[in-house]
């Protein structure tokens, strides 16, 4: 059964309460990391924003390398999610494995100055992903670690806000520099290493090096895991912790949590074919490309504290949710025509399914995370959606060949607005009940 309108009504009441009841602080180390994130936006999308021109343009590469560059774009991160995030459960100490990930994108930057051909590039993607992956989960669980839980969505909106006005900046800094000099590729290139220096000091020197409060997941319920075996001797202990936290991750509201994640980022593709297909129209010159990542971001960059806020204040799985239905608008938009209401339309759109699910994931897989998993279970949904929008980029751009840009795009909305009330059901059914435990 789904969730009745009087119990809705209830548990909305009831998270108010809770959250009007203590005042919102912001904390000291979300600034901080929200720095970093601003910094290191900044670097890397200065250069996501001119790598479709630059691999296609100045290095003379085809379509289908492209191709395979934003596959490898979606999918690296995801190899090493889950991994990092249990490192930094095991460890208790989030920030050095942050560190790790932060500096290993800074080393890709170097990269760039040197990469010229198909195998250099894709190098320095991998490197630069696989960065990001080993990040985003420690970093996570700091801010959850440093967050008042009825602030939570909150808290990580915040973090979003900062992130996102770096995601704002790099594009912009990027097609200033490309005014100024034409073909300024290695200038953008120059200016990103110096900003992701800048953004990894920040991290190290002002970010503190504190211990997640939390016990270790599974000191005492390993002994209890349903149909776990004995240890066996010389058999490394980490090894044998490592399923059950996975096991014990895959069920209950955790494990609906999931599944519903999955289900929509089966029919999230990626940003890129929606600019594209705005593109396609053929009503603006590809000189302005990189403002389109401005235009969506500057939505993002408004509504993610509010939203954050209403999270909290509601029901973070419903906000997540319904949060979807804004990404099939999108769709629907850059199919519908090249005119400037469709444009601004689809990316105010895009902004807002950003703002509306970005940050509230983070916070909703923090909250259902068992005791001492936090970054575990941050690091398993990131790892379930990034893998979910590898296959739908693959299967979307096999969808843009055979049928077309317009139709593709309508197929998914209307795939996305069949799928979104499954997921509310997964996640708020009377069955996932009591799942929204602000």
């Amino acid at each position: 059964m789904y969730l009745s309108l009087s119990d809705w009504r209830s548990n909305k009441a009831s998270n108010t309460s809770r959250a009007a009841q203590v005042a919102f602080k912001a904390s000291p180390t979300v600034i901080a990391l929200g720095i970093v994130s601003m910094l290191t936006d900044i670097s890397s999308e200065s250069v996501a924003a001119i790598l479709p021109m630059y691999i296609t343009g100045a290095l003379g590469l085809s379509m289908i390398a492209y191709g395979f560059f934003e596959g490898l774009n979606q999918s690296a991160s995801a190899l090493v999610r889950i991994a990092a995030g249990y490192a930094a459960d095991q460890t208790s100490r989030p920030k050095p494995v942050a560190v790790a990930g932060y500096g290993l994108s800074m080393v890709a930057r170097i990269g760039l100055l040197f990469a010229t051909g198909f195998a250099g590039i894709a190098a320095v993607i991998g490197v630069d992903r696989v960065g990001k992956g080993i990040r985003t989960a420690p970093r996570d669980a700091m801010i959850q670690q440093a967050s008042q839980p009825e602030h939570l969505a909150r808290s990580f909106g915040l973090h979003r806000l900062l992130d996102t006005i770096g995601a704002t900046v790099g594009p912009m800094l990027a097609f200033v520099v490309l005014l100024l000099v034409p073909d300024g590729y290695r200038a953008i290139f120059v200016l990103s290493l110096a900003v992701a220096i800048l953004g990894v000091a920040v991290l190290v020197l002002v970010v503190p090096n504190r211990k997640l409060g939390a016990k270790p997941l599974f000191a005492a319920q390993a002994r209890t895991a349903q149909a776990e075996p004995a240890e066996e001797p010389g058999r490394s202990i980490r090894a044998l912790k490592f399923k059950p936290m996975l096991r014990m991750l895959s069920r209950g509201r955790m494990g609906r949590m999931l599944c519903a994640a999955g289900l929509l980022g089966l029919l999230t593709v990626g940003d890129g074919f929606v600019y594209l297909a705005l593109m396609a129209h053929g009503t603006m010159d590809y000189f302005w490309f990189p403002l389109l990542f401005v235009g969506s971001n500057l939505v993002f960059l408004l509504l993610a504290i509010p939203l954050g806020k209403l999270a909290d204040r509601t029901s973070r799985a419903a906000v997540f949710v319904l949060g979807h239905l804004a990404l099939a608008l999108a769709y629907l938009c850059a199919s519908g025509g090249g005119s400037l209401i469709f444009i601004v339309s689809a990316l105010a759109a895009l902004g807002l399914f950003y703002a509306a699910t970005d940050g509230v994931l983070a916070a909703l897989a923090g909250q259902l995370s068992p005791e001492g998993s936090v970054s575990t279970g941050i690091g398993a949904a990131q790892t379930v959606v990034a893998v979910a929008r590898l296959l739908s980029a693959t299967g979307f751009g096999v969808l843009w060949v055979l049928i077309g840009a317009n139709l593709a795009l309508f197929g998914v909305a209307a795939l996305l607005l069949l799928a979104v009330p499954l997921a509310w059901y997964l996640l708020l059914g009377k069955s996932s009940q009591p799942a929204e435990e602000n």
